[in-house]
């Protein structure tokens, strides 16, 4: 019996042996899984068939996300306590490669406020240092970045910048903002933390130095004058420029110390070479125009300074001369000039007065090549003084102006005569004033010559009578 039963279960192992082999040498079945119309993807390739298709059951299984991955569905991962609400599929935010991190959040198809989500357990929250708000993140956070946040200050109180503003929550007073216990609103706005806009109504006079130190304010620059004079002795809380400096106390002939081109305004390149203090010339009230007293220079050396580069000199239209300014022009007044004419040649005056560098002769003047000197002279350019050298000319003891005889142009003997028929008799030019009445049985050409031929004993009709 024993041997019977022993022969069996060397049959029955045997028989084992060659069904292992014959199942270890059966070809592996591939099969193609996106025939289904779900594709194994991902982290799907390497989980087992039963996982999804438990109890042998392939018809119906899930294609969706939700189908699986679902708290008491089939052997999957499940959505975790703190996921967020939302009725998106899971491939909307996470990948079959891997669940997480999640790649994007479709905020449109979150159920729920900002903070249902962004409450430091499902998703990012306020950090620590967040200013303490009410509101929702939406208010000043987008979802396409979380910073920079826009925050609206509409209903902030005024006052209470601090709240927020203190180095901690959000950007509060730097090391060097000066020492203030005003509130934030008092010189910032919520415009632009810059420029700020400080009100100095309740600045003590004499202590702007307490901010305007170059540390906390802006102070003295490197070339501003040495002076222990407060900012608001020369500057205004309206504008740091243009400052009014009072030079009350300063000492006369001091002003180098300042005015010396570094600190302050000093003489330029075109100054007049000169050892004398600014105050000589100019005065506190305006640096321009500037008063020079001549009393040390010597005569004759205009030139130094008046030679168009340091000082006014010769225009272009200035007659030729190598004199000295003080020849003809004086320290009190450039203008008029005082030129004497005794070292003038007679008859050189067209030289200087030929309309360009003197006064010449004008558009109505008579036609002449005489020198000036002829008709005109030195003390005076009015009245000329014409002498006529011929002898058909009578004295007529009188200044008689050219044009009483010269009526046309140009000005000689051939126009003389009103009447020329009659010259060179006194009718040439009187026979208009002829009176019949007077002169009965007689005519203008017998009587032509009045001063002789009538009245030969009487002075009535003499050239030099006036009352004719």
């Amino acid at each position: 019996m024993s041997r019977v039963i022993k022969s069996n279960s060397v049959l029955t192992f045997i028989l084992l042996c060659f069904w292992s082999t014959l199942a270890l040498a059966a070809p592996e079945i591939e099969f193609d899984h996106s025939k289904t119309g779900f594709d194994l993807t991902g982290m799907h390739r390497g989980v087992s068939c039963e996982s999804c298709h438990q109890a042998g059951i392939f018809q119906g299984t899930p294609k969706q996300c939700m189908g699986c991955h679902l708290q008491g569905k089939i052997a999957a991962s499940t959505i975790s306590n703190g996921h967020i609400v939302t009725n998106n599929d899971c491939q909307s935010c996470h990948t079959t490669v891997q669940w997480s991190l999640v790649r994007v959040v479709d905020h449109s198809a979150v159920i729920g406020t900002c903070v249902s989500c962004h409450n430091a357990f499902s998703a990012e929250g306020a950090p620590s240092t967040h200013p303490l708000i009410t509101a929702d993140c939406a208010t000043c956070h987008r979802t396409s970045v979380w910073t920079f946040a826009r925050f609206s200050h509409a209903n902030a109180q005024a006052g209470q910048c601090s709240t927020c503003h203190n180095g901690a929550f959000s950007d509060g007073k730097n090391s060097t903002h000066l020492p203030t216990t005003e509130s934030c609103d008092a010189c910032h706005t919520t415009n632009a933390w810059t420029p700020a806009h400080f009100s100095h109504d309740g600045v003590v006079p004499g202590a702007c130095a307490t901010c305007h130190n170059g540390s906390i304010s802006e102070g003295k620059n490197s070339t501003h004058l040495p002076t222990t004079e407060s900012c608001d002795a020369c500057h205004t809380t309206t504008s740091w420029i243009t400052s009014s400096f009072n030079h009350a106390n300063v000492v006369p002939g001091s002003c180098a110390t300042c005015h010396n081109g570094s600190i302050s305004t000093g003489k330029d390149a075109g100054h007049v070479p000169t050892t004398e203090s600014c105050d000589a010339c100019h005065t506190t009230i305006s640096w321009i125009t500037s008063s020079f007293t001549h009393d040390n220079v010597a005569p004759g050396q205009c030139a130094t300074c008046h030679n168009g580069s340091i000082s006014t000199g010769k225009d272009v239209n200035h007659i030729p001369t190598t004199e000295s300014c003080d020849t003809c022009h004086t320290t009190l007044g450039w203008t008029p000039a005082n030129f004497s004419h005794s070292g003038v040649a007679p008859g050189t005056c067209a030289t200087c007065h030929n309309g360009t560098y003197a006064t010449g002769k004008n558009s109505t003047h008579l036609s002449t090549s005489e020198s000036c000197d002829t008709c005109h002279s030195t003390n005076a350019w009015t009245p000329a003084n014409f002498v006529h050298s011929s002898a058909n000319y009578v004295d007529h003891g009188r200044t008689i102006s050219c044009s009483r005889c010269h009526q046309s142009k140009p000005e000689g003997a051939s126009n003389a005569w009103s009447n020329s028929i009659y010259a060179p008799d006194c009718a040439g030019c009187h026979a208009n004033d002829y009176e019949p009445d007077e002169h009965r049985n007689a005519s203008v050409s017998s009587l032509r010559n009045c001063a002789g031929t009538c009245h030969k004993s009487t002075p009535e009709h003499r050239a030099t009578k006036r009352s004719w």
